[in-house]
C-alpha cells in the first residue's frame, strides 16, 4: 500500500493494551480497516505499545503514531492540562504527516484535540466523525470551577467541531439533546453505548460475597468523599458488610484510609488490570455506580458496562431523574439511592438484613450484553465511520 494520503485516523488518547475494553475496540476496527486502507492510530503511550503489538501479534496493516504519556488520571489538573497540550500538538503533526481523508476523533482529551481535528479537516478537505463520550467544559466545571471567560471560550471552540463534523457519536438521548441545544449543529448524531465484554479467566461464584465493590476512576464526579463517609459511619455502627475498591484518582488516598481504619471489612487494591476488576465485581453481590447528578447531562459512567457483564447488582448513587438511575431501573439492574450519607447507610442495612426484594432484577442480561459487545461496537464503526471512506 502506498505512502500517499491515509484514509482514516483514529485518534483517542487511551489505547490499548492499558485501556483494554474502549482500546481494544479501536484497535480491532483499525486491524480489520487496514486490509484495504491506509490507517493510522493517534494515542499516547504508556506500555511501550510497539513492543506489545509484536508480542501479540497484533495491529497487522496498521500505522502506529504513539506521543509520550506524561500524566495519569491521578495526575493533577495542571499536569492533565500540560499533557493535553502536548498531545494537541503531537496530533497536529501527525495529521500534517498522515493528511488523512476521514478522521475518527473522540473527547479523550477533550476540547484542543477535536478543534486541532477540525481546523485540519476544514485546510486539507477531510471530514471528520467527532465521538463525545463526555461533552466539555461542561462535565468538568461541574466539580472543578472553570474561569467564566474561559468556560464560554472553550464551549465555543467545542461548540464549532460539533457543528462542522460529518456526523457525531454520542451515549444517551440526554447528550444528545445536550448537543442539539448547545451547538445547533446540523450534523447526523448516532447513540453508541460504550463496549464491554467478559473477561477470560474470571470464575463465576455461586456465592458471592455480601457487600460492595466499585472499580474505576476515584476522580472528582464519583461522590467518593460521600460514599466513603456513608462506609465510614455504617462501620462504625457495628456493619458487617465487605467493600472492595480498585482504580486510582485524586481519592484514592481517602480509599487507601478507609482502609486502614476497617482492615477487616474494606479492601483497597489499588490499579490493577481489568480482568482483575471483574472478577473483584464477579466475587460480590453489588457494583457501587455513584456520579453526580449534573454530570450525567454531559457524560455517563464508563463503568457501567463492564457491571453488566459482571452479574453484580448495581447501586446507583444519584438522583431519580437522570439518565444513569432511569438506566439502571429500566434495565432491572439494581436500586436507586438518594447522594445523600444517610440514606446510603440506611441501604447497606437493608442489604445486610436481607430487605432488599431482588425478585425483579435481570441478573443474566444477555440482550443488553450483546448490545454492548466489541463486536457490535465495531460493526457500528465500520458502518458510520468506515463507511464515509468507502463511499
Amino acid at each position: 500500500m502506498g505512502k500517499g494520503r491515509a484514509d482514516i485516523a483514529i485518534i483517542n488518547r487511551s489505547f490499548w493494551p492499558i485501556y483494554p475494553v474502549i482500546g481494544e475496540a479501536l484497535l480491532r476496527f483499525a486491524e480489520g480497516a487496514a486490509y484495504q486502507h491506509r490507517v493510522c492510530v493517534i494515542m499516547q503511550d504508556h506500555a511501550d505499545i510497539r513492543s506489545q503489538l509484536s508480542e501479540h501479534q497484533r495491529g497487522k496493516g496498521v500505522e502506529f503514531f504513539p506521543g509520550k504519556a506524561w500524566s495519569t488520571s491521578g495526575s493533577s489538573i495542571l499536569a492533565r492540562v500540560l499533557d493535553a497540550v502536548f498531545f494537541m500538538l503531537w496530533v497536529a503533526f501527525c495529521l500534517l504527516k498522515t493528511r488523512p481523508r476521514e478522521v475518527y476523533v473522540s473527547t479523550d482529551p477533550p476540547v484542543l484535540v477535536p478543534f486541532i481535528v477540525m481546523l485540519y479537516a476544514r485546510l486539507f478537505g477531510a471530514s471528520y466523525t467527532y465521538h463525545l463520550q463526555d461533552i466539555h467544559p461542561e462535565a468538568t466545571s461541574v466539580v472543578i470551577p472553570v474561569n467564566r471567560l474561559l468556560f464560554r471560550f472553550l464551549r465555543w471552540m467545542d461548540s464549532a467541531v460539533m457543528r462542522r463534523a460529518g456526523q457525531l457519536l454520542t451515549l444517551t438521548e440526554e447528550m444528545k439533546a445536550e448537543i442539539l441545544s448547545r451547538s445547533g449543529t446540523r450534523a447526523p448524531i448516532h447513540l453508541l453505548s460504550n463496549p464491554a465484554v467478559s473477561f477470560d479467566g474470571v470464575q463465576e461464584r455461586e456465592e458471592k460475597t455480601p457487600g460492595f465493590s466499585f472499580c474505576g476512576n476515584a476522580g472528582r464526579l464519583q461522590r467518593i468523599p460521600l460514599v466513603v463517609e456513608a462506609i465510614d459511619a455504617y462501620l462504625k455502627d457495628g456493619g458487617q458488610l465487605s467493600f472492595a475498591f480498585a482504580g486510582g484518582g485524586v481519592f484514592s488516598a481517602d480509599i487507601e484510609q478507609l482502609a486502614a481504619r476497617f482492615p477487616e471489612r474494606v479492601t483497597y487494591h489499588g490499579q490493577v488490570s481489568a480482568s482483575a476488576a471483574a472478577q473483584l465485581n464477579v466475587d460480590y453481590q453489588w457494583a457501587l455506580l455513584p456520579i453526580e447528578d449534573e454530570v450525567t447531562r454531559f457524560a455517563f459512567p464508563s463503568k457501567t458496562s463492564s457491571y453488566v457483564f459482571s452479574g453484580a447488582l448495581i447501586l446507583a448513587v444519584c438522583g431519580q431523574s437522570t439518565s444513569v438511575a432511569q438506566w439502571v431501573a429500566a434495565n432491572r439492574l439494581g436500586c436507586v439511592v438518594a447522594p445523600e450519607v444517610s440514606a446510603l447507610t440506611d441501604f447497606f442495612r437493608q442489604v445486610e438484613r436481607g430487605e432488599v426484594d431482588q425478585a425483579g432484577f435481570d441478573l443474566q442480561r444477555e440482550d443488553l450484553k450483546a448490545a454492548m459487545g466489541f463486536d457490535v461496537f465495531v460493526e457500528h464503526l465500520n458502518r458510520l465511520v468506515l463507511g464515509r471512506v468507502t463511499s
